[in-house]
């Protein structure tokens, strides 16, 4: 056994097991109390799995104790004594990055924890830290936490115009419409309603994304910028903002799509770090999405890494994404490109007031975190983590809260041409 690692988080808690092969298993559950049994075959019980059983905290929302004990010869048995009754799924990983073969068993509620409670407890929901059992070498810690406009546009269908057209949508769009756009008039435009901007902080649990000559970590970055957007958004009178993750675990990316769904968000907006394999990449830049073909080689090839990130993170592949055929026949998401490329103009446009542009333009590339039918997308990289000066600048608290305003005052240009239309089903809240 090359490592055991625990991720709890409040959507799910997570074991992966590491080994040099293919691990052989068995699982079943026992009532009266709860539990849940792994007897895993080939393994010795190391200091890995030894050591695990400590590492269990009374914050995870499932697991009450873990235990580890030699059922037969070549056999370790896993008992899970359990909070509550859950679901499981285990499956196995083939070695990928520097991964070798992993055996992972996700918990997850019977009822999944809704998006919308998050959007309206006004608490900060503290998730507890992942606990790590590993021959690897420990990662270095991060320290404790003018507008651009873009030409005017036909305003996106909506869904009536949508379906006399043929079009098939999955959701009724909340794009703006002309009618909610204030014209010729030096005032802001009013919000009829708050608008609910989704943050998805890039990477986490299993995937640390990309890493930094000092071994800043692109999850634990994305993390820290989306929680300060977080909290800049919040106080805004007209806006709420919800972490698709606000701990250190891993969220598929059609996950992460479903999440902004779910809470039927106006804006998506995912928080990243670059990586080069030269270190003299640097700056910022903003993507959407492309229908067809990626705007340039190195926006191609950043969507397959970022794409790749659910082979590292740790999805299980039998699981069908449910809302991939949708997406493919929706039509109508050439409205929801245009505005986010709208969107990221306004964001671009701000970061540059802080930081290098690594680009002038916004980007287009297949992002699967980007294709949401219906909500405006874009994918921000902050500034390259490969980059040894703004890796350093990452990790610096002020330059983290400079990059969090951009960001903001780019939603805000956006919101302030195009705010969100009036139905909503946490419009009153």
């Amino acid at each position: 056994m090359i490592a055991a690692r625990v991720w709890p988080a409040p959507d799910y808690t997570r074991l992966t097991f590491e080994a040099r092969r293919e691990l052989r298993f068995q699982v079943f559950s026992v009532k009266d109390p709860e539990r849940l049994v792994l007897d895993i075959e080939g393994v010795d019980i190391g200091p890995q799995l030894s050591e695990l059983q400590n590492r269990i905290t009374a914050a995870d929302p499932y697991i009450a104790k873990l235990r580890v004990a030699r059922n037969r010869p070549g056999v370790v048995r896993i008992v899970l004594d359990l909070k509550t009754e859950v679901k499981s799924q285990v499956f196995s990983l083939k070695p990928v990055g520097e991964y070798s073969h992993r055996l992972v068993l996700d918990l997850y509620p019977l009822v999944p924890p809704d998006p919308l409670a998050a959007l309206l407890d006004p608490r900060p929901a503290a998730a507890p830290p992942a606990r790590s059992v590993t021959q690897d070498a420990p990662k270095a810690p991060l320290p404790t936490p003018q507008s651009q406009s873009a030409p005017a546009q036909p305003s996106p269908p909506t869904a009536a115009a949508a379906a006399s057209a043929g079009t098939v949508s999955p959701a009724t769009p909340r794009l703006p419409s002309a009618e909610t756009v204030v014209k010729a008039s030096p005032a802001p435009a009013k919000m009829a309603r708050f608008a609910t901007i989704v943050i998805d902080p890039g990477h986490g649990g299993e995937d640390p994304g990309a890493l930094g000559r000092n071994g800043t970590r692109e999850k634990d970055v994305t993390l820290t910028i989306a929680r300060r957007l977080k909290e800049l958004i919040d106080e805004e009178p007209d806006l709420r903002a919800v972490l698709t993750r606000d701990g250190d675990f891993y969220i598929p990316l059609p996950g992460r799509v479903e999440k902004a769904r779910r809470l039927k968000a106006d804006l998506l907006v995912s928080i990243h770090a670059d990586a080069f394999i030269k270190p003299r990449a640097r700056g910022s830049s903003v993507f959407a999405l492309s229908e067809r073909r990626a705007t340039s080689e190195a926006a191609r090839w950043l969507a397959k890494k970022e794409n790749e990130a659910d082979l590292i993170g740790g999805v299980n592949l039998g699981v069908k994404d449910r809302y991939l055929a949708q997406t493919l026949l929706d039509l109508s998401q050439t409205a929801t490109i245009d505005h986010s490329l709208r969107l990221g103009n306004a964001v671009l446009a701000q970061l540059g007031q802080v930081n290098t542009l690594h680009k002038r333009r916004v980007e287009q590339a297949s992002f699967a975190v980007l294709k949401a039918p219906d909500i405006p997308s874009i994918l921000v990289e902050t500034a390259f983590i490969s980059n040894p000066e703004e890796e350093a600048r990452l990790r610096d608290e002020s330059y983290q809260m400079e990059l969090a305003r951009a960001v903001l005052k780019g939603i805000k240009a956006y919101l302030q041409k195009h705010p969100p239309r009036p139905q909503s089903t946490v419009a009153s809240n």
